[in-house]
């Protein structure tokens, strides 16, 4: 990393610093870091569907779908790039983060599924606007499901695992469901021990 990486910046430095930039980066604790690159085509295919589906359901509303190019901001100091979500804030054509996200999807891979159930998980449910965070396992049928109650006090309700290509996801907060046989088409599942 460039001695100017190492100092702490602003998100706004940062965002500044990545333009044009190749390659992702996430704002970590005021630091730009490099993000893991060579998804499998399992993994891409995954997040096209559910981009794809999210696109869909959403037409005509005012809530949009965004990329992992979109950002999302955790804290202060830090920026994630979930692989999909939606943005329901008022967006300007030149935005690089989501101003009200309220859906976070990721799709599990080896390297990061460990961090992504703990420290990402803990970091998404910290932004008051994200109402539902799906962590989608990529080898077997199965989403996980992390609502934010409607009640009072806003907190998370237990985790809920959706299971079978015969099920969707509820998402209350945008008024869509998600198959999950949409979320795995094109995805064929071998009998066996997880790969992780």
């Amino acid at each position: 990393m460039s001695q100017d990486a190492q100092k702490h910046w602003t998100i706004e430095e940062f965002l500044v610093w990545q333009e044009g930039r190749p390659g992702r980066y996430e704002f970590v604790c005021g630091e730009p870091v490099k993000m893991k690159t060579g998804a499998t085509a399992r993994h891409d295919t995954i997040v096209l569907n559910v981009l794809a589906e999210l696109r869909q359901r959403l037409k005509g509303h005012p809530c949009k779908a965004f990329t992992a190019d979109y950002c999302v901001k955790t804290r202060h100091d830090q920026i994630r790039r979930p692989d999909a979500g939606v943005d329901c804030g008022v967006r300007s054509p030149s935005d690089l983060v989501a101003v009200k996200p309220v859906l976070v999807v990721e799709v599990f891979s080896p390297s990061t599924r460990d961090f992504d159930r703990a420290a990402k998980l803990v970091e998404y449910k910290a932004v008051p606007s994200i109402r539902t965070i799906l962590y989608v396992e990529p080898n077997r049928p199965e989403v996980y499901v992390f609502e934010r109650s409607d009640e009072a006090d806003g907190g998370w309700l237990d985790e809920r695992r959706v299971m079978g290509l015969d099920q969707e996801v509820a998402i209350p907060a945008l008024g869509i469901v998600l198959p999950l046989a949409e979320i795995f088409d094109g995805i064929d599942f071998v009998p066996g021990p997880l790969l992780v």
